[in-house]
């Protein structure tokens, strides 16, 4: 049995849309399910519509995702020397390969000239497609018979078209099962044609549904979430995005729905991709996301946190690296999605705070400005600066003025983090340390109306 050999081929057209992501994801985990090799090609032949840019969004977009692929040509620096790491095919650099496979259809009389283009002889039978998803499927050619079925595969201007290069790449690089959305099952019975025009057995097929919109319509690039981007800039974990990936249009069994990725790999299979398409559910992915944010390793946690940081124009470096880490801690498990980490727990990296006018109409009243000077005289006598000392503290002077402890506290936080929820008072207030708790402390008693 051939060792399984899958692609994922997209177009290099500025972003890389949800559903191909989902689709590199399936190829992915087929060739690492069944200890096969996952082909990257970039079909890049349009070279009007093509960029470096655009490329480069698919390539760190699936490195995002962690999806590596398993060969191609070795890429070199500035200086000509290998960096080891294999880029992905280009097709814009086979072009010599189409050349020869056409003249080859030509002298067999099996593609003709028309029009100064070339067209492939299409088959007048019945193609019978068996996918592995779909079932079978039966393309008679066409519905009438004096419409004609043959195709162009090189346009006028000498380009060869995607029909033909996708099956000459498929043929060249072993491509042994081709796993596509099912936008593409229109297309199959001209590249089987292709294949058996070549004297070599198609790949096994297997088209996977569509993801739509919740309510159904096709999902654009408009669209939120219809790009990969959307989840590396809004802060998404890549492990939360592949979870809700695999989710769509594939099942495991017992409806589960948080698993980790090597369990995926060892379960999934294409007999058990859903036929109907899949409705994409952003709330859903935002809660899978904060369930992993929750159970993230703490390293983990604290590099996506850091670089969400810098990404925020706050850089943590700065700061010393323990310092860094137990203002993290106080953070994990806290947020839905790494974008919310700046206004979360920005105050710990930041000079000064800023306070909104309605947070502050609501905590720096009149009668708290005896209280807050009270507990701001209370924390600069306290022989320890920690936790427990610092509640303790607040505890001791709420009793003392006769109100609850949350009296202070709301206040006291806004004072020192310019937000009215955070991370635990105590605990954030012993991170800042006394000398940034009392000047703070000192801005907000001057904001506060006598």
């Amino acid at each position: 049995m051939k060792k399984v050999r899958v692609r994922f081929a997209p177009s290099p057209t500025g972003y890389l849309h949800i559903g191909g992501a989902r689709t590199a994801l399936f190829n992915w985990l087929y060739a690492r399910h069944t200890g096969g090799q996952f082909i990257l090609r970039v079909e890049d032949t349009d070279a009007a519509r093509n960029s470096q840019e655009a490329v480069d969004v698919i390539l760190n977009g699936l490195r995002w995702l962690g999806l590596d692929w398993d060969e191609g040509p070795i890429t070199s620096d500035a200086t000509g020397a290998s960096k080891g790491d294999c880029g992905p095919y280009f097709q814009s650099q086979r072009r010599e390969n189409y050349q020869q496979r056409v003249e080859g259809l030509l002298a067999r009389g099996l593609a003709y000239e028309h029009e100064s283009a070339i067209k492939f002889k299409m088959t007048r039978e019945p193609v019978i497609i068996e996918d592995m998803v779909v079932g079978r499927v039966v393309r008679p050619l066409t519905d009438r018979e004096e419409l004609d079925p043959d195709f162009v595969i090189v346009r006028s201007d000498g380009q060869p078209v995607f029909h033909l290069v996708n099956v000459i790449d498929d043929l060249e690089m072993g491509i042994t099962h081709v796993i596509r959305g099912e936008d593409h099952l229109s297309n199959t019975a001209k590249h089987i044609a292709l294949f058996r025009a070549f004297n070599v057995e198609p790949p096994k097929y297997a088209h996977i549904p569509l993801i739509l919109n919740l309510d159904g319509s096709k999902m654009s690039k408009r669209d939120r979430g219809a790009s990969l981007a959307t989840y590396m800039e809004e802060g998404f974990a890549p492990e939360a995005v592949v979870n809700y990936l695999c989710l769509l249009g594939w099942s495991p069994k017992g409806n589960r729905e948080k698993m980790p990725l090597a369990e995926i790999v060892e379960l999934f299979d294409l007999p058990q991709i859903l036929r109907h398409n899949a409705r994409f559910d952003m709330s859903k992915l935002e809660w899978l996301n904060g369930e992993y944010l929750r159970e993230i390793p703490r390293e983990r946690f604290q590099e996506l946190a850091v670089h969400t940081f810098a990404k925020a124009g706050i850089d943590t470096n700065q700061f010393p690296l323990e310092y860094v880490k137990a203002a993290l801690d106080t953070c994990y498990g806290k947020i839905k999605k790494f974008t919310d980490l700046p206004a979360y727990g920005g105050f710990y990296f930041q000079p000064d705070v800023t306070i909104s006018p309605e947070a502050a109409q609501k905590d720096f009243v009149p009668e708290n400005l005896p209280r807050l000077a009270k507990l701001r005289a209370a924390y600069a006598q306290l022989g320890t600066f920690d936790a427990p000392s610092l509640e303790l503290g607040l505890k001791a002077v709420a009793a003392e003025l006769g109100v609850k402890a949350g009296v202070l506290v709301h206040p006291t936080r806004l004072a020192c983090t310019g937000n009215s929820s955070g991370p635990s008072l105590y605990h954030l207030l012993e991170l800042l340390g006394r000398d940034k708790v009392l000047e703070r402390l000192d801005l907000a008693l001057a904001m506060i109306p006598a």
